[in-house]
């Protein structure tokens, strides 16, 4: 223990004098994260950790006295003063160009408990010590541990460095100018602290030293949002970009920071490499600007309106370094964000039409040109879409249970955005179910089955799941796309009886699925009865022709040429799913080209004098 102590004495009265001349001679030559790693080494090497309480005064260190030497406002040779009256230099009071609202004095009027500027001062960490647990030696670094006002440092708290909204109805400024407030820089949203000008720099040298001085470890310094999670970059895009224009332009190295830089050499036997080499900053981080935008967002097609829902879909932009966000327009207003090349809208208004635009955007909020505008409208209460839908559900004796979907869009439909969800008695959809990764051909149907399902159509069955299929005759059971209801059997918060042991089929007629249930669309078969489970029926005729018979083909069209085949001189209409005109005309030599209609679903229509037929043609 002697010897210890003896030691102890001996490493707290060195005393470092000045920066050697060949501090940084090993870091000649390098630059990128390669220079950020050796000025790590130099920094590192001769790096002693002070108690917490000696940055106050420096006691026991021999030539070095803290804060009074490094935090004094004292003439500098060459360089801006202030009072000169040897009060605590603070960046968050001092007031560079006339008197200061208030001073402390080094060793007087220390921290306790304070209620308004002026009452003490204490350690303001720049990093904050949340982010590192309040270890050492970062603790009590005096490189980033600095005097200031105890009141001002409260409200800066932990919030990261930045350019405050001055527009903010909640800004909050101190006495010598510093601020809170919501964020004015691209890239990050939330609260900021932003210091005056004559200390911008100050400060962004000294969360560079912290980046350097602390690579194998500033990783896991997530909690301060500055910091990107990573040992080489350490700060997010914008954050680097900010510190550097603070560091190079609003407020470069003076020769008050560089006297700072040697007497924190003193106390703790390292130099802040900034300060004695600003140009090392940009060698290291070197950002160059993005000013490329992505390129515009390409395809925008809004499809299948529900009553209150449109389906978005675009090609996907492309960026010099990457696409972070699509913004997305509704008649030119801001509607949302999202991060995929898909969407769906929600709470939109019955019948009524919207035009969409997407826009590209990067992580420096580059944006691109817009999208092609496409619309599409929202449908009546009496309308609908072509999506997939209920097709029948089996609720028979114990657990003998099934719920089967149909899928007549035309196309194959994947049912990783498809969910079903059932709400017991009178409450709220709850229980979820996820479909398998599987897809349901056109004309095809999927059954989801009880385990108890009755033996004679367990052939039927795609998936077996227990839980959504607990149902009774009064809970109700939702199909949802994108967690968007499009169809649903029963009525959702209501517990009365609705199909109480027995089975429904959905008609044949009905064609799109309804986020209103209507009983009248339900065929009613005896209980226990699953002998249609496993295929579904679909009859779209408007009014049939007595004497006719119409035969088109192919269908699903995959060519040009429809070849319609009739004892009656034909005209067609054809229709979009959503119920405009397309195209129409007279048929000849018992075919239609349709080279000029794009792919989709559509009606088509004959009519002969007054009578008339309808068909759905998928055109590939």
């Amino acid at each position: 223990m002697k010897q210890f102590y003896i030691l102890f004495l001996f490493i707290s009265s060195l005393a470092f004098g000045q920066i050697p001349s060949n501090y940084y001679d090993s870091a000649n030559g390098l630059s990128g994260f390669a220079l950020k790693t050796e000025l790590k080494n130099i920094v590192s090497n001769g790096h002693v950790a002070r108690t917490y309480d000696q940055l106050y005064d420096g006691n026991g260190i021999a030539g070095s006295n803290g804060y009074e030497d490094t935090h004094s406002d004292l003439n500098v040779t060459g360089g801006t003063n202030y009072e000169n009256d040897g009060t605590i230099l603070d960046f968050y009071s001092e007031n560079p160009t006339g008197a200061d609202p208030y001073n402390f004095t080094h060793g007087n009027n220390q921290c306790g408990n304070q209620m308004a500027e002026g009452d003490c001062y204490n350690r303001e960490h720049l990093v904050p010590q949340s982010s590192f647990s309040s270890a050492f030696p970062m603790q009590s670094d005096i490189h980033h541990v600095i005097p200031t006002d105890g009141r001002v440092n409260n409200f800066r708290g932990s919030l990261p460095f930045g350019i405050v909204d001055i527009s903010d109805p909640d800004l909050w400024t101190s006495l010598n100018g510093s601020m809170r407030g919501n964020s004015d820089v691209s890239g990050y949203s939330g609260d900021m602290f932003e210091p005056i000008d004559e200390f911008k720099g100050d400060i962004a040298r000294a969360l560079l030293y912290f980046a350097v001085r602390y690579e194998d470890t500033v990783d896991g310094y997530t909690s301060f949002d500055m910091f990107n999670g990573t040992n080489d970059e350490v700060f997010f895009t914008w954050a680097i970009d900010l510190l550097l224009d603070w560091h190079n332009n609003v407020d470069p190295v003076d020769q008050r920071e560089i006297d700072r830089n040697n007497e924190a050499y003193n106390f703790q036997g390292n130099a802040n490499p900034f300060v004695d080499h600003p140009e090392y900053a940009s060698m290291i981080w070197n950002p160059v600007p993005d000013t490329e935008a992505p390129t515009a967002p390409t395809n925008l097609m809004a499809t299948n309106p529900t009553l209150s829902t449109i389906d978005l879909s675009w090609t996907a932009s492309t960026d010099n370094v990457a696409v972070t966000a699509y913004d997305i327009y509704i008649g030119g207003s801001f509607s949302e964000s999202v991060t995929s090349t898909s969407t769906t809208i929600t709470g939109l208004a019955l019948n009524t039409e919207y035009c969409f635009t997407v826009f590209a955007r990067d992580e420096a909020m580059n944006t691109s040109a817009s999208s092609n505008q496409s619309c599409a409208t929202t449908l009546d209460s009496s309308g609908g879409t072509a999506d997939l839908f209920f097709s029948e559900y089996v609720e028979g004796s114990s657990t003998n249970k099934a719920l089967e979907i149909a899928n007549f869009t035309g196309i194959t439909v994947s049912l990783s955005n498809y969910t079903l969800k059932l709400a017991f008695n009178a409450n709220s959809f709850s229980t979820v179910y996820n479909f398998p990764n599987t897809s349901i051909a056109n004309g095809d149907v999927f059954v989801v089955a009880n385990s108890g399902l009755e033996s004679s159509c367990q052939p039927q069955q795609d998936d077996v799941n227990n839980s959504i299929t607990n149902f009774n005759g009064n809970d109700a059971i939702g199909l949802f796309k994108n967690d968007v209801l499009i169809d649903i059997i029963g009525i959702e918060g209501d517990g009365n009886d609705f199909a109480e042991n027995v089975t429904l089929v959905r008609k044949e007629s009905v064609e799109f699925p309804t986020t209103t249930y209507n009983s009248a669309e339900w065929n009613i078969l005896p209980q226990n009865d699953c002998t249609g489970l496993g295929s579904h029926s679909q009859a779209l005729d408007v009014e049939s022709f007595e004497t006719d018979t119409i035969k088109i083909y192919p269908n699903p069209l995959s060519g040009n040429i429809l070849h319609v085949r009739s004892n009656s001189n034909l005209d067609f209409e054809v229709f979009s799913i959503l119920g405009k005109k397309v195209t129409e005309g007279q048929i000849l030599n018992s075919q239609i080209d349709f080279s000029n209609l794009n792919k989709g679903v559509y009606l088509i229509k004959f009519t002969s004098d007054k009578k008339s037929k309808t068909y759905k043609l998928v055109r590939l």
